[in-house]
C-alpha cells in the first residue's frame, strides 16, 4: 500500500524500512548506490505499550536517531500486529474488508481497515495497520509505502520455496509470539500467528498443527527464523520433539557496515528493502 503527495520529493541514495509492533521497533538504512546496509537497529519494550505510547515511542525515535533526521527516496512502514487474516483473491471484495476481519480480530467501528495482495499465490492480505504511525510518517516525509508484515513473509518464504518438491515449516518467532508458516511443494498450505507464555505452549501449538496437517515429526524440516539460537529454550523444546530442526536464511542481497549477529533475524525487515 502506498501513500503519496504532491509535494516534491528531494531524492537521495537512501532508503528507510521501519517495522513497528506493539512491543518493540527496528529499523535499517540501505544506500542503494552501495547496496549497503549502513544502519540497522532494533528495540524491545520493556512493556508492551498501547497504540497511542507506540506513536510516543515513535516520535522519540525519530526525534534522537541522526540517521533518521535525513531525506530518504523511499520510506517502507511495517505494522506487526494480529489484526489480519488472508482472503483468496477470487473471494475478495474490498466492501467487506470489515466482514473479513470481524471472525479472528476484534475491532471497532473507528479502525481504518486496508489490505495488501499477496501476488505469490493470488491472495489478499486484510489488516488494521497502526494509523497513527501512518499518519505521522506522512506528516514527516510524504509520501511513503506500507504493508503488513505477514505479507512480505509470505511473499518471501513463497519466492524461495517455489521450486521445492518437499513440505517445510517455518517458525517466525518474537517475545510472546510466533507464526507458522506450512509450505507443501511451493504452495502455501497454513499460515497462522499463535500467543505463547511457556515454551510448553509454543511446543503444544507446533505439535498440534503438524498433527492437525498429517505431518511426521520424524520427516518435517522445521525452520526458525527471527531473533533466536540454539541455546534459546524455542529451539531447544523444538529439537527436542522434532528431528530436522534449523534455521532459515534471508539469502541477504546486500553488504552490511555491521553484519547481523544471524542469517534468519529481522527477516521482513531486510527483505521488505
Amino acid at each position: 500500500m502506498a501513500v503519496t503527495n504532491n509535494n516534491p520529493i528531494d531524492l537521495t541514495n537512501l532508503e528507510l524500512s521501519i517495522q513497528i509492533s506493539l512491543s518493540g521497533h527496528s529499523f535499517c538504512v540501505l544506500d542503494t548506490s552501495t547496496k549497503t546496509i549502513i544502519e540497522l537497529k532494533a528495540e524491545k519494550y520493556s512493556i508492551k505499550k498501547t497504540p497511542s505510547e507506540l506513536l510516543d515511542a515513535v516520535k522519540h525515535l525519530f526525534n534522537t536517531e541522526t540517521v533518521l533526521k535525513q531525506t530518504f527516496r523511499a520510506i517502507n512502514i511495517i505494522h506487526v500486529n494480529d489484526w489480519s487474516t488472508i482472503v483468496p483473491k477470487p473471494l475478495f471484495k474490498e466492501d467487506a474488508l470489515a466482514d473479513y476481519l470481524k471472525f479472528n480480530t476484534k475491532i471497532l467501528k473507528t479502525d481504518f481497515i486496508t489490505f495488501d495482495e499477496i501476488s505469490a499465490n493470488d491472495s489478499i492480505n486484510v489488516y488494521v495497520p497502526f494509523t497513527n504511525i501512518n499518519n505521522f510518517i506522512f506528516d514527516r516525509f510524504g509520501s511513503f509505502t506500507y504493508n503488513h508484515f505477514s505479507t512480505i513473509l509470505i511473499e518471501q518464504l513463497l519466492t524461495f520455496e517455489k521450486h521445492s518438491n518437499t513440505s517445510k515449516v517455518y517458525i517466525n518467532t518474537a517475545d510472546a509470539t510466533f507464526e507458522i508458516i506450512v509450505l507443501n511443494k511451493g504452495k502455501l498450505l497454513l499460515y497462522n500467528t499463535f500467543e505463547f507464555h511457556t515454551k510448553e505452549d509454543f511446543i503444544y501449538y507446533l505439535l498440534f498443527t503438524l498433527e492437525q496437517l498429517q505431518l511426521n515429526p520424524e520427516t518435517i524440516d522445521v525452520l526458525f527464523l527471527g531473533d533466536i539460537d540454539k541455546e534459546n529454550p524455542l529451539f531447544k523444546i523444538a529439537y527436542k520433539y522434532i528431528r530436522n530442526v534449523s534455521f532459515g536464511n534471508r539469502m541477504d542481497t546486500y553488504a552490511f557496515a555491521e553484519k547481523p549477529l544471524h542469517n534468519h533475524s529481522h527477516f521482513t525487515l531486510l527483505k521488505s528493502l
